[in-house]
């Protein structure tokens, strides 16, 4: 378990480093959707995955751990939406299931990583 601190740089955290791998994981997997999804599955897969290291960053940035947690909650949030909409893509044929399988393994790794990181913030009380 990742040991944290109000004075860890949050560029540190290994759950960071690892939502922000997904993140270039997810555009070059939607450089390939239709141009007519340009603004549809793509913008909302891509939305969603950089809002995860996004609000692992700002996180933890606040003070109280309670107000950490609730960020740290919405990044698995996204992490669960993102992995529905990889599974939109595949179904709507714009990934293959080997695509879908590296996907959902690095979302599930980010998801272990985050629950981590939000049960030892809920221990603090």
């Amino acid at each position: 378990m990742e040991k944290a601190s109000n004075q860890q740089n949050y560029k540190d955290l290994q759950v960071w480093q690892h939502s922000r791998a997904l993140v270039k994981a997810v555009y070059l997997l939607t450089q390939s959707f239709p141009n007519e999804e340009k603004f549809g599955l793509t913008s909302q897969m891509r939305r969603a995955a950089v809002a995860v290291p996004s609000n692992i960053s700002e996180g933890n940035g606040r003070q109280h751990p309670r107000d950490t947690i609730q960020f740290l909650v919405v990044a698995r949030g996204s992490l669960y939406e993102l992995e529905t909409q990889c599974y939109l893509a595949f179904d709507l044929d714009f990934i293959t299931s080997e695509q879908l399988q590296d996907i959902e393994e690095r979302i599930a790794s980010c998801i272990q990583l985050l629950q981590g990181f939000i049960r030892y913030y809920r221990s603090l009380g």
